[in-house]
């Protein structure tokens, strides 16, 4: 597994353009433009219902978009542009474009019938075309670094919730992604195991990974974020420096939002 280098502050990894999402008559996404830069932390945040999951999962195309544009590293994900039409690509193409993308769920997925050293090693063997050898190096590498080491036999219920979503973070890491995308990675932990799960994330920023964060905790945000995102109603009411938008925001909704949030 290769060390994280630092990137260049300038290139946009991620530019979403004009990206919509319908799901019959209702309109979840209207229109959403954000560049993301190599490197960069941003923060989703918004009410339940804002479109801040659903804009996530277009990114490495776990939802199709009704209309608009996702470029990842200069590449259209999940389609090919031919005579000024989008082409839906095969699994098998965009299977190869999903290695770069990590992405850590709410609930952990992880397999309940492997251990952890399995969970984080199949994917790198049979994707990346690591020996099994070189995939459980690099998983016990993974698993020190996200604080499991020694529990690389050990199965899902064996392991705390706080532990589960430690070894999903390494199994995403294992493809090595160049960005993460996390969609409310803490929210399906008792309270007490939040902090262990935000602290791999702030390794991993301080690393320079490139991770947008769909989350409702604020302190990480204001401390690990370089822009926070506010979404309602499917569109992007507010962005700007994370300490900017959360201690003075400019819009009314957003003031609303983070007053009931305090």
């Amino acid at each position: 597994m290769s060390a994280l280098s630092t990137p260049s502050p300038t290139s946009p990894i991620i530019e979403a353009i004009d990206v919509h999402k319908s799901f019959g008559s209702l309109e979840v996404l209207k229109g959403i433009n954000l560049s993301v830069k190599k490197g960069e932390v941003v923060c989703l945040l918004g009410p339940s219902g804002s479109g801040k999951s659903t804009f996530l999962r277009c990114i490495n195309h776990l939802e199709r978009m009704t209309s608009g544009r996702i470029l990842v590293d200069g590449q259209l994900i999940g389609y090919r542009e031919r005579g000024g039409t989008l082409h839906e690509m095969s699994g098998k193409e965009l299977a190869v474009q999903r290695r770069d993308i990590g992405m850590v769920f709410q609930r952990f997925n992880l397999f309940a019938h492997q251990d952890a050293l399995t969970n984080i090693s199949q994917a790198p063997i049979l994707n990346r075309g690591l020996t099994r050898e070189e995939a459980l190096t690099d998983a016990r590498k993974l698993l020190k670094m996200v604080d499991l080491e020694g529990r690389g036999d050990a199965y899902p219920y064996q392991l705390s919730g706080g532990q589960q979503q430690r070894a999903a973070i390494a199994r995403a890491l294992a493809m090595n992604p160049k960005l993460m995308l996390f969609d409310e990675p803490t929210s399906a932990l008792d309270p007490e195991l939040v902090g262990e799960v935000l602290g791999v994330m702030r390794k991993l920023a301080s690393d320079g990974m490139t991770m947008i964060v769909v989350t409702h905790e604020l302190t990480f945000a204001r401390e690990v974020a370089d822009r926070v995102v506010f979404m309602d109603q499917g569109v992007v009411v507010e962005e700007g420096p994370a300490r900017e938008v959360l201690d003075n925001p400019r819009q009314e909704r957003t003031q609303a939002f983070l007053r009931r949030m305090h």
